[in-house]
Formats: C-alpha cells, structure tokens, sequence
C-alpha cells in the first residue's frame, strides 16, 4: 500500500520475472542497407543451393536404372493435362493481339501486314514465352506442392534412408519431362495462336486465310520458328528445377507448403523472362543480320 492508501501494482514485467518468465523484447527493426544485403545473401544462397542441385540431377542422369516409369507419369501429368489452359490461352492470345496490331496499323493503311507482324511475333516470342510462364506457373507450382508434401511428411528422408537419392527418383523425372514436353507445347501454342489470329483476319477484317498464310510465308523464316523453339528447352529446366528446389527447402508443414508454392510462381516467372531476354541476345547474335 502507497502513504495515501491506493495500492501500487508491479508493471507486468516485473510479475512476470517473479513467476518464472520473462516477455521477450521485439526484435529491433533491421535497417534499409542491412535488410537488403541480407535479402541478397539469401538470393545467392539460393542460386548456389539450385546449382548443387543441378548438378546432382545431372550426375543421376548417368547413374542406372533409368527412372522410365515416373518420366512417363510425369509426361502425362505436365503435357498432357497442360493442353487446356494452353489452348484457351493461346487462341484468345491470337485473336487480341490481332485486333490490336489492326487497331495501329490501320492509321497508315497497312491492315496487309498483319499477318507477317502475328506470325513473325508468335514465331520468335509470344508462343514460347507466354506459354512457358502461364504453364510454368502451373506445373512449377504443383513440382513444389507435391515435392514438399513429401519433404514435410519426411518420405523424402525415407528415400535418403533406403540409400536412394532423391535427385533421381524425385527431380531427374520431372526435369526430363519438362525439357521434352515444353518444345511440344510451344510449337501447339503457336499453330493455336495462328489459328486465332486467321479467324479474326477472316471475319472482322475481311482478310482471307489463303492471304494470311501466304503473306506470313513470305516474310517469316525457318530461322524465327526455331530461334523461338530453342528457347523451350531451356524453359523447361527452370520450370522443373526451382520448382522441385523449393519442394526440397519446404519446412513448416502445410503452412510451408503453401510458402513454398507461392514463391515457386513467382521465382519462375522473373527467372523465365530473365532467361528469354538472354536466350534472345544470344540468338541473334549467332543468327546475324536478317
């Protein structure tokens, strides 16, 4: 009791230390520069972790008995059940880009370029890109799901117990699957894409499709159709490989799942359009002057 009769109670601090326990202090606010370096020393950590296992998937490659029955499994699960979204994208894809490439070229009366402008554009970037970063987004993120249910539920350190590796049972299937399937897709996205922009050619533009075929020939080459298939390739592995990272660095249970989920589409996303400005450069470097 204080001198004038009201009674003074202890902060809780202080009851709590007399109980036995202390309220931790906040952990103080990191500042910008040091935020941002940890933020990077994290980045470089998980280019390193994705490097070591790249190269443990392509060791396995050459290490028997080859895993032929969960490639195929995986073919079926990347390719095949990925011709939906890949088609609806693609033809819709087709018909905007069309309706916009005519709503600029019609100002100087070029409506006759259109079709050399979609196809040559569909050949050299809007198939393989835009395929792989919607399909990416969908197969890298079910990669994570699923290899991180198994990491959370610890089968993968049941497959390390049994003296088998990972890399080659869990990660060398799906990265095969998507090197093989994602070419395929990109050529698919682009004959859907074409097919599109003919129909809108057709109807709204009164363009025929025996114009739009010729006019396209003319003035897309062999080399455009396959310096934008080239690119599939390379697409694929990053799918499959930082989708399978970040199933094998998932902690936490179902809540790390979904962490592992959510940053897997977007790690994808960046690394693809990263990738596709490279590849592009490369290209045409080999490729020379038209």
């Amino acid at each position: 009791m204080s001198p004038g009769g009201e009674s003074e109670e202890s902060p809780p601090s202080i009851g709590a230390q007399q109980r036995g326990f202390s309220i931790p202090k906040a952990a103080p606010t990191p500042s910008f520069l040091a935020y941002h370096l940890d933020r990077a020393r994290r980045f470089i950590a998980q280019l390193g972790e994705v490097a070591i296992l790249s190269g443990h998937t392509a060791k396995a490659l050459f290490r028997r008995p080859f895993e032929w029955d969960a490639t195929m499994v995986q073919l079926e699960s990347l390719g095949v059940k990925s011709m939906g979204i890949v088609t609806v994208t693609s033809v819709f894809i087709g018909m905007v880009m069309t309706i916009q490439f005519a709503f600029g070229l019609r100002r100087f009366g070029g409506l006759e370029y259109i079709p050399r402008v979609v196809v040559l554009s569909f050949c050299r970037e809007l198939a393989p890109t835009l395929t792989a970063v919607i399909v990416g987004g969908r197969i890298g993120s079910g990669m994570a799901a699923e290899v991180g249910a198994m990491n959370v539920t610890e089968q993968v350190d049941a497959i390390r117990a049994l003296g088998a590796d990972p890399a080659k049972k869990l990660v060398l299937p799906r990265v095969l699957a998507a090197i093989i399937v994602m070419p395929l897709l990109g050529i698919y996205a682009l004959a859907l894409g074409v097919a599109g922009a003919v129909f809108i050619c057709a109807v709204q533009f009164d363009i025929s499709p025996r114009f739009f075929i010729n006019s396209s020939l003319e003035s897309t080459r062999i080399a455009d159709f396959l310096a934008g298939v080239a690119k599939t390739p390379f697409f694929g592995y990053i799918i499959s490989i930082v989708g399978c990272h970040f199933g094998l660095s998932t902690r936490g249970g179902t809540e790390g799942v979904g962490q592992s989920t959510t940053r897997t589409v977007v790690a994808i996303s960046i690394a693809i359009l990263i990738a596709d400005f490279v590849l592009t450069k490369l290209f045409m470097l080999f490729q020379g002057p038209a």
